[in-house]
């Protein structure tokens, strides 16, 4: 096994001979917010990554393994959970809310101008959903936000992270044998902006064929 111990973030610096040269490695989220693992490259090498503590690698950085030889680091595509707003009830502060919202339960959640993307729990795809957003799944790389004060990874992965109750002051939400009604469910957060929505219901699911039935 090869031992692997330095990282070049997005290969800043390295000649573009070099990378050509460079093996590569496709990884998932799980296993790249780790600093360490093991991997298979290209060329069939066993490497033994060793990183400082707290490091994540992102899709585009290169390792250095100890005989100076390079791997490039590719983001696997993974199932992630894609939360767009409903272009015909709600408006892109709806993104926002759930951002607040997820961001509370401390969920890694990669961030864009009109998306966020999560790593797949049924719980929370149904908190969205009641939300009026549109959930929907697809297998796609994820590269979610970093720490604000700095952590490459940042907080933890919500997905493995399952066996604990987060506390919440908003209400249990442990892990276990939830059951969301989504039907008649009373939306505190939509009276805190002057409206609510009635016999809206949305089948957000299952990628972006999404259906829409307004009764």
């Amino acid at each position: 096994m090869i031992t692997v111990s330095k990282l070049i973030p997005q290969g800043r610096g390295l000649a573009p001979a070099l990378l050509r040269r460079a093996t590569s490695v496709e990884l998932d989220w799980d296993t790249r917010s780790r600093s360490r693992f093991e991997a298979t490259d290209s060329a069939g090498r066993r490497l033994g990554v060793f990183l400082p503590r707290g490091s994540a690698v992102r899709g585009g950085d290169v390792l250095v393994a100890e005989d100076g030889s390079l791997v490039k680091v590719a983001a696997a595509a993974q199932p992630v959970l894609v939360v767009r707003h409903c272009r015909e009830h709600g408006s892109p502060f709806d993104l926002l809310r759930a951002a607040y919202h997820l961001g509370n339960r401390h969920v890694v959640l990669q961030l864009e101008p009109d998306h966020l993307k999560l790593e797949p729990d049924h719980v929370l795809a149904a908190m969205l959903r009641s939300m009026h957003l549109i959930v929907g799944e697809e297998a796609s790389a994820f590269e979610p936000e970093g720490g604000a004060y700095g952590a490459a990874g940042g907080g933890h992965g919500h997905a493995r992270d399952h066996g604990h109750d987060h506390g919440h002051p908003d209400g249990d939400h442990s892990h276990g044998s939830h059951h969301h009604e989504h039907h008649g469910h009373d939306h505190a957060d939509d009276r805190a902006h002057g409206h609510v929505h009635h016999d809206h219901d949305h089948d957000h699911d299952r990628g972006h064929g999404q259906e829409h039935h307004h009764r």
